[in-house]
């Protein structure tokens, strides 16, 4: 693995739109996520690609280009997007693939679509990619007991988070509140394992958004196998979260996976919180049980890593280590070599 140099204060940080950009009425809470950033002390600089008129900020090849650009410049340390949107697959036969391959690793950090860039870098180039909030929800203060993706990004060595426990259905209003910083989290959640029990697993992390990856089982861009086989050794930690599909789809996606090899050097599977609905018959809990209870892998629940706030950051291609069990409930990443 390859990992990019630690963040630190004075670095260049570039804002660039690979899916859906920002709208006018939304353009006051982008204006306070990247003075958070330079209050943090970065240089920001925000691309030409960030246009919310359409599903996408611009053109694919447009956004495909700038994406390039951003990330082989060697004068800025990470990329961050506003957020996600539907729309990322387009730029992976755009992306200059050799030119990234030539260049030293930038952190990019996002989630959701953007897990549909973040997972090819590390599968294609070794890059390691850092889930986790988008710009737009960086001024949120992390809840307790987890980090902010600036301070993953920015050291070297083992980081350890624990879950809160709490997590909050619903989102703030950003135009109402372009300023918001804090979560209310009113509703208890601790991880739980797929049939009892305590878990203690280690592997290296590789996954992201279950709707935005599974179409890329089978491509050049999504070889999750040939990743695992690299990693027997150490094993994988697969983890997933659903955004919205109902649970038959989430059913038949994992069984995709599964029959993709995506698993087959799983040494644990992580399964992000989800407000995905149920169907008559089949739970969300249930639809992971019908596809991947059959392994001999340990599943953990409802970790803090999707479409259910707070955010549990990730680092693809990093090591960790999951415990989950009566008292501890927490995930350690090594970042660096």
């Amino acid at each position: 693995m390859r990992f990019p140099r630690p963040l630190a204060p004075g670095d260049r940080i570039g804002v660039t739109a690979p899916s859906s950009g920002v709208g006018a009425d939304l353009r006051p809470r982008l204006d306070v996520a990247v003075d958070h950033l330079r209050r943090r002390g970065y240089d920001v600089v925000v691309g030409e690609c960030m246009s919310g008129e359409g599903i996408t900020s611009a053109p694919k090849d447009a956004r495909a280009a700038e994406l390039t650009a951003m990330l082989s410049d060697p004068a800025i340390a990470a990329v961050v997007p506003p957020w996600g949107g539907e729309l990322a697959i387009d730029l992976l036969d755009r992306l200059d693939w050799d030119a990234l391959a030539a260049a030293e690793p930038t952190w990019l950090v996002g989630w959701s679509d953007l897990s549909t860039v973040l997972l090819p870098l590390t599968l294609r180039l070794g890059w390691a990619s850092l889930h986790s909030l988008n710009l737009m929800d960086t001024p949120y203060d992390p809840a307790p007991g987890l980090a902010h993706w600036l301070d993953v990004a920015s050291v070297t060595g083992p980081v350890t988070q624990s879950s809160p426990g709490l997590y909050r259905e619903g989102w703030d209003d950003y135009r109402a509140e372009p300023g918001t910083t804090t979560m209310t989290l009113d509703l208890e959640g601790p991880w739980r394992v797929l049939g009892g029990g305590g878990v203690d697993v280690g592997g290296v992390l590789v996954g992201g958004c279950l709707e935005v990856l599974s179409p890329l089982a089978g491509t050049p861009y999504g070889d999750v196998p040939a990743f695992g086989r690299a990693h027997a050794d150490e094993g994988l930690l697969v983890y997933l979260e659903a955004c919205a599909a109902p649970a038959p789809d989430v059913a038949r996606m994992l069984h995709g996976l599964r029959l993709a090899g995506w698993f087959d050097d799983a040494s644990g599977i992580l399964i992000g919180r989800t407000a995905a609905p149920d169907a008559p018959g089949l739970t969300q809990q249930e639809a992971v049980a019908d596809a991947l209870g059959m392994l001999d892998v340990p599943i953990v629940l409802d970790l803090e890593i999707g479409h259910v706030q707070p955010f549990l950051p990730l680092v693809n291609g990093a090591r960790a280590r999951v415990v989950a069990d009566d008292r501890r409930r927490e995930i350690t990443q090594t970042i660096g070599g």
